[in-house]
């Protein structure tokens, strides 16, 4: 059954002609005729200036709420994205508009339960928890003066210039620049010909540069640096003491023992999202290969489109634009867009799926339980149920969430 469905409607003179008077109205307001003063010129004046085409456009504008709202009652269909809007005749006498509307698509699901989807278990090893206890360590690591020489680890405060065929190439020089050695910041090579010298030290250090490098003049090219060692700093890691649980401030943590303890729990309940998102993520996947959804393109481009707004707001949150980035990145708005694609399909897949699961399983929500359900994210945002409720989407949209997630606990207890 096809999702796309084309109706033609005709606009009779009648209401047409309504339309054309607002128009006018409109339009009279700013034009110019000789003789009359602005916003007072009669239409037929104002039709023999501009001809009653110039009065078509916004005449349609008008026109198209209600039309819509008309082919929709009429039609019973309920759209899932933008109609596309057709032009099929026009003139003083009426119009002819042919509408595209776009239902959701047919989702025929072979199997959903019993697919035997395999969860990870949770294991929190001791390597793990004393890397835990090394990081936090490192955290509060205090820095230091070192009077002996570079090693892995440490930060040298250095001066260096860079030289091909013995003339200093641009973006090659610094001063008092801390370099974490190890921090892999420099190109190859330079980094580690640093350990071993010591402060006061000069060295030439020769390199290449690597072939994929950005810059055209300098990619696969060899150069030298002149490197004058001013300060070399090390990290001196805290003593696990008393003093340091006490800079930590973690409750009831004032021991190794319980240090580990507590860091465990807290990897144990990581491990234990991290494995439930990916076994959602497998069921999920292995829903859809028992799918078959025939998805229409003007869904995937509306959706492309929404995942394109998030990603221009988390730019922004970084500083940039969207247009910075494809500058940065080289590609143009089409190459992103193909790459969101096999992604969009796979989130619309996915919630015509779910959709379709809530409806064969029978999932409602009650007004109860929409309503708990508001009281406790308006707690957790810290904002009032009116406030939430706006900022959710209505009410229906906390349903509609509710519904998804009974749909997803009862695939998570049947796969």
């Amino acid at each position: 059954m096809s999702n796309k469905h084309v109706i033609v409607k005709k606009v009779e003179k009648k209401v047409w002609e309504e339309s054309l008077n607002k128009s006018f109205e409109k339009n009279v307001k700013k034009a110019k005729v000789d003789g009359f003063r602005e916003g007072k010129c009669p239409r037929n004046v104002f039709e023999k200036k501009y001809g009653v085409e110039s009065l078509y456009n916004d005449a349609i504008d008008i026109l198209l709420p209600s039309l819509y709202t008309e082919v929709l009652n009429e039609s019973k269909l309920e759209p899932v994205v933008q109609p596309s809007i057709d032009i099929k005749s026009i003139d003083k006498d009426g119009v002819e508009i042919e509408f595209t509307i776009v239902t959701a698509p047919e989702v025929k699901i072979k199997k959903y339960t019993g697919l035997k989807v395999k969860k990870e278990k949770v294991k929190v090893t001791d390597e793990e928890i004393e890397a835990e206890v090394n990081r936090l360590r490192d955290q509060y690591a205090e820095i230091e003066i070192k009077d002996g020489k570079i090693e892995n680890g440490d930060t040298a405060v250095i001066d260096f210039e860079g030289f091909k065929d013995d003339k200093a190439f641009d973006g090659g020089k610094g001063e008092n620049y801390p370099l974490e050695i190890g921090s892999n910041t420099f190109i190859p090579g330079f980094e580690e010909a640093l350990i071993g010298l010591k402060s006061g030290d000069k060295k030439d250090i020769k390199l290449t540069f690597p072939k994929d490098y950005p810059s055209e003049e300098l990619k696969g090219q060899k150069v030298v640096f002149k490197v004058t060692i001013h300060e070399v700093k090390t990290r001196k890691l805290p003593e696990i003491n008393e003093e340091f649980f006490d800079d930590l401030g973690i409750e009831n943590v004032h021991s190794e023992k319980e240090l580990k303890e507590h860091l465990k729990k807290d990897l144990t309940e990581q491990k234990e999202k991290d494995i439930d998102n990916k076994f959602i993520d497998d069921i999920l996947e292995a829903v859809r290969k028992e799918t078959t959804i025939e998805l229409p393109e003007e869904l995937i481009h509306e959706e492309i489109h929404h995942m394109l707004d998030t990603y221009d707001q988390r730019l922004h949150m970084q500083g940039l634009s969207l247009e910075q980035y494809l500058k940065f990145s080289k590609k143009s708005i089409d190459d992103l867009e193909d790459e969101l694609k096999p992604e969009a399909e796979k989130n619309i897949t996915y919630r015509y799926m779910m959709e379709e699961i809530a409806k064969k399983e029978k999932f409602e929500v009650t007004d109860k339980e929409r309503d708990e359900e508001a009281d406790r994210l308006a707690k957790m945002y810290q904002m009032t149920k009116e406030e939430l409720i706006k900022a959710f989407g209505g009410k229906d949209m906390i349903s509609y969430d509710l519904r998804m997630r009974k749909a997803l606990e009862f695939l998570k207890e049947n796969n």
